[in-house]
This record gives structure tokens, C-alpha cells and sequence, in this order.
């Protein structure tokens, strides 16, 4: 073991030396760092397509995004450890599960909650704020994560801000093709403004850490966007849906927008590595990629555990580090990131971080398997939408992904995974914002409005469809367990047969080990009392 760890740290060292080569100011020529995490975007680049697996990857194209991976790593396995944003970016910015993350652990705590109560999201260590206080310039824009940037200095602050618009409902709100033509200009000429103001910041030969936040992913989305902004027709999608979903017109029109928001990601990525190509900062940046869940308003996917919630892509390049054109089978979690990126720029790790360094996948030049004890990860949720059951109380989870098997634990089966259906029997096709999908409070709160839900509900007592909405959004036994191998899409849930009594033993032991090493509240139903929410009733 003391062997191991020694070999560890001397690849470290060495890695780190490579970067400064033989140069005084070692500290000042570590690389630079640009942390594309964008909100809402599931495991969606051509790059994740496969011939041998027809899905949603094979209709799109979006080659600056696959550049990272085919000059860098391509990560199979990258899952959240929780498929809501707050939650998501609390774990992220501590490195911790979500649910030690005190009001970080629900999307929407109440800070007054927590008044009289110890909120450890509060006084954790950030990776951000320990990258920054090594001697990096860290700034961030748009929806990130918890860290204190660095002052920007009166030359950055002359440059003008970047002003941000969400790309689907800024360019598809234009009025004819010249109009929407100046607006995708905008936005282009925004992104490498970001770049710009990144590097005027920061002191000479100074390292930067940026971390960039696009929202495009977040609903609501301009109608039709996907087919006229981006030309992805809906008909091209049938087919090619995951199988819990009825493929009807509607849904494939909701899911091509979706795609079009991450064809705009794409661009807006190439914006930025064209920047940094230019200013001569591209080859020694380490460019990482990720989302922080996948796609919103669709049953099975934002808010749940299924592998739709919690796959997410993870790629990375960074030349002068990384050996290229390689894909990594091993599981990792966005709660990894801090870990890594701090191992890398040799800045130490804080104990309190359950997160692991991946650094030893990205400077290997294996692909497939590198370390099989990388084998799994553990996911879970409590509370989203703050109201989407009587009494604001969770609907909480636990569960473990591996290469062959998804284990579900639902603590309170009696709940609505997707909140309570509250007026959904008032509703009907004619009410504009059901039949449009712009509301998510008329009912199943924790499933953000979209055409999807709007569809299924007008659609959930047909025959055809009854069966996929009751299996999408009714309550669920207290455990699941799904054969990837035989049913990639998570449908048939074998926890009662005696087949599989062995698998679900051993999975929810596991599930119980990291719950007891972490100190998880569920264990003792903490989640259902203050300060985390200021209801008990059930």
C-alpha cells in the first residue's frame, strides 16, 4: 500500500514538473483550467454515438465538443451524485456527497431554516476557493457553483461585460433571417468576451481557473427551435427515444429542441477555444466538460436515478498532460472533479472531500478499464421542488450504479416521485399552459413543465399510453433493480425475482455501507424535520 501511494505521488510530481519544465517560476506556468459545466445537459455529443446502439446522438453533430474528447479523454461512465442542480453544484463545489451538504442538500433550503442549526454547507472547503488561494486567477460566469473568484482588476472591468443570452430564446425570437443572424453573432462575440476578460484579468504568466455556466439546457425553450435554428426534424428522432417514453410527435418535438440547446453549447465552446487558440493559452489549458444532470421536464430523467438523471458526459483534454484519443470505462462522479483538478495543480486535497481524483485515468495512456475498483457510483435525491408534496417533505432516494446493474432504494414509497398530481384531474388539452407545457405547478411538481408532460397528461388515460405514465410518474415499490445488459432502458424492475435476490443483497449492502460511512441524515430520517424542511406532516 505505502508502495502505491508513493508511486502516486511521484507520477504527481513528475506531472507537475513537465508542466513547468525547468523553469524557476514553476507555481506560475501550472496549467490553466476551463470548466465548461453546463446546466441541464445529459450525455449528449456525436461523440457518444455508437454504431452498435442506435440513440438520440446519431441525429446530432457537435465537433468542437468532440474535439476534446478525440484530443484528450473521453469518459463512458460520468454520473452526478444527485440529478438536481443545487444539490448537484453543492456536492461539486465540496466534493462531499449532497446530503452533508446542509442546506446545499435540497434544491431550494431555507437559510432561516437552518438559524440555531450548524448549515455545513456554510464552512466546507471549496476547490474552487483553495484553487484561487494557490495562486490561480479564478473567475466564473453564469450559473456555477459555490467559490469566491478573484477580484477582476479595473482592466477587465474596461472591457464592458459579456452580455449573456440564452441561445434558443434569444435567436429564436428574432424577427426575420438578418435579425437572427445579428443575435447568433451576439452570442459568439459574448463567449470570446469571456475568454478575453478572463485573460486581461490575471497577472503575467498567472494561471487561470474559469468556470463557465451556459443555461441553455434549463427550460423554457423557444417552440420548434430544434427543426428552424438548428434543422433537427422531429421525424428524424422516431425511434431512437428511450423506451418508457410513448414516441408520439409532441415528445420528439420537445426532444429536438433539447438537442438544439446543446448544438448552441457546442458553438458557444467553440467560441472559447478559438479565443484561446488565439491568444497562444489553447494547448496548455485544461479543458474539462461536463453537465450537472440530464434533460428537464421529461419523466424518468432531471430529479430521479435513472441512468436518463444521472449519465452525464465528462471529457477533458489538456496536450502537454493527457495522452489523446482516449476512452476511459471507468465510473466517475461530478463530485470528483475538485478532487482532481486540486491533485493536479498540486494543491492539497481537504479531508472532509469523499470525492476521488481521477488523475490517474487521465494521465494514463490506457484506454478501457484502468483501475477496476472504479466499478460503481452512488447517486441519490431528497427534495426539488420545495412544494411538490403536502407538508414540503422529500421524496428521498438511494441508489448505485455498476457496470450491470441499477439498484434503487425508495425510502417512502407511499410519496410521488414526481410530487403529488395535486388539480392534474382538473386540467384537460384545452387549458393553454397544460396543452403548452410553460407550467410545472398545476401538478407532478418535481417534473418541470414541458410539451413532454403536457402530452402525457392529456394522453395518460388512452390505452396506449395509460401504462408508460403510471410506470413514469406513480408511486414506486420501496426497491428497484434493472439488468442493464438485458434492459438498457430500466423497465422491467426485477426486485422481487428470486434470480436476482443475490445482486439486489449485494447492491443494497453497498448502498448501506456509504450511507454509514458518510454519516448520511436519511439513515435516521433527518431530511423530514428542520432544519431541512419546516413540516413534518406526511
Amino acid at each position: 500500500m505505502m508502495q502505491i501511494r508513493f508511486r502516486r505521488r511521484l507520477n504527481v510530481l513528475l506531472l507537475i514538473l513537465v508542466v513547468a519544465g525547468s523553469h524557476a517560476h514553476a507555481a506560475e506556468r501550472r496549467p490553466n483550467i476551463l470548466f465548461f459545466f453546463a446546466d441541464d445537459w445529459g450525455r449528449y455529443a456525436s461523440i457518444y454515438a455508437d454504431a452498435d446502439k442506435p440513440s438520440l446522438n446519431d441525429v446530432i453533430s457537435t465537433p468542437n465538443i468532440d474535439r476534446i474528447g478525440r484530443e484528450g479523454v473521453v469518459f463512458e461512465n460520468a454520473f452526478v451524485p444527485v440529478a438536481s442542480c443545487g444539490p448537484c453544484r453543492a456536492a461539486l463545489a465540496t466534493g462531499r456527497y449532497f446530503w452533508n451538504c446542509g442546506s446545499g442538500a435540497f434544491l431550494n433550503g431555507k437559510a432561516s431554516n437552518w438559524k440555531g442549526h450548524d448549515n455545513p454547507m456554510r464552512s466546507l472547503p471549496k476547490f474552487g476557493d483553495a484553487i484561487r488561494e494557490s495562486g490561480y486567477y479564478a473567475q466564473k460566469s453564469r450559473k456555477t457553483f459555490a467559490f469566491d473568484p478573484s477580484p477582476r482588476p479595473q482592466r477587465v472591468r474596461s472591457l464592458g461585460k459579456a452580455v449573456y443570452e440564452r441561445y434558443g430564446l434569444y435567436v429564436g425570437a428574432a424577427k426575420d433571417q438578418a435579425e437572427r443572424e445579428s443575435r447568433h453573432d451576439e452570442i459568439v462575440e459574448n463567449c470570446r468576451q469571456e475568454i478575453r476578460q478572463v485573460l486581461a484579468g490575471r497577472s503575467e504568466e498567472q494561471p487561470f481557473f474559469f468556470v463557465f455556466g451556459s443555461i441553455n439546457g434549463h427550460r423554457p425553450y423557444t417552440s420548434d427551435s430544434g427543426k428552424k435554428l438548428w434543422g433537427i426534424d422531429p421525424d428524424a428522432l422516431k425511434g431512437l427515444l428511450p423506451k418508457f417514453l410513448p414516441d408520439a410527435h409532441d415528445v420528439r418535438r420537445d426532444f429536438s429542441d433539447y438537442l438544439g440547446e446543446v448544438l448552441a453549447l457546442d458553438l458557444m465552446l467553440g467560441a472559447m477555444l478559438e479565443e484561446l487558440n488565439t491568444s497562444g493559452e489553447l494547448d496548455n489549458t485544461v479543458v474539462i466538460l461536463s453537465g450537472d444532470h440530464g434533460i428537464p421536464g421529461i419523466p424518468r430523467g432531471k430529479t430521479n436515478c435513472y441512468d436518463l438523471a444521472t449519465r452525464v458526459p465528462m471529457l477533458v483534454r489538456w496536450p502537454k498532460g493527457i495522452p489523446s484519443g482516449r476512452r476511459v470505462n471507468d465510473f466517475v462522479s461530478v463530485m470528483d472533479v475538485g478532487p482532481t483538478l486540486l491533485e493536479l495543480t498540486g494543491t492539497k486535497v481537504p479531508a472532509s472531500m469523499d470525492g476521488r481524483s481521477f488523475l490517474p485515468q487521465l494521465t494514463s495512456k490506457k484506454s478501457g478499464w484502468i483501475d477496476p475498483k472504479r466499478d460503481s457510483v452512488v447517486i441519490g435525491r431528497e427534495l426539488h421542488f420545495h412544494n411538490a408534496r403536502p407538508g414540503n417533505v422529500p421524496y428521498p432516494m438511494r441508489a448505485i450504479r455498476t457496470k450491470g446493474h441499477l439498484y434503487i432504494r425508495n425510502f417512502k414509497p407511499e410519496r410521488w416521485p414526481m410530487g403529488d398530481p395535486y388539480d392534474a384531474a382538473k386540467l384537460t388539452e384545452r387549458d393553454p399552459l397544460y396543452k403548452m407545457g410553460l407550467s410545472t405547478t398545476p401538478a407532478y411538481r418535481d417534473l418541470d413543465g414541458s410539451l413532454t408532460k403536457a402530452w402525457m397528461m392529456s394522453q395518460r388515460e388512452e390505452p396506449g399510453d395509460k401504462e408508460l405514465f403510471r410506470l413514469t410518474m406513480y408511486p414506486r415499490p420501496r426497491e428497484e433493480i434493472y439488468d442493464l445488459k438485458k434492459d438498457p432502458d430500466q423497465l422491467v424492475n426485477l426486485a422481487a425475482d428470486p434470480e436476482y435476490a443475490s445482486v439486489l443483497a449485494t447492491l443494497s449492502a453497498r448502498v448501506d455501507k456509504v450511507m454509514n460511512a458518510s454519516g448520511d441524515p436519511r439513515i435516521k430520517d433527518a431530511f423530514d424535520r428542520l432544519p431541512w424542511v419546516d413540516s413534518t406532516k406526511q
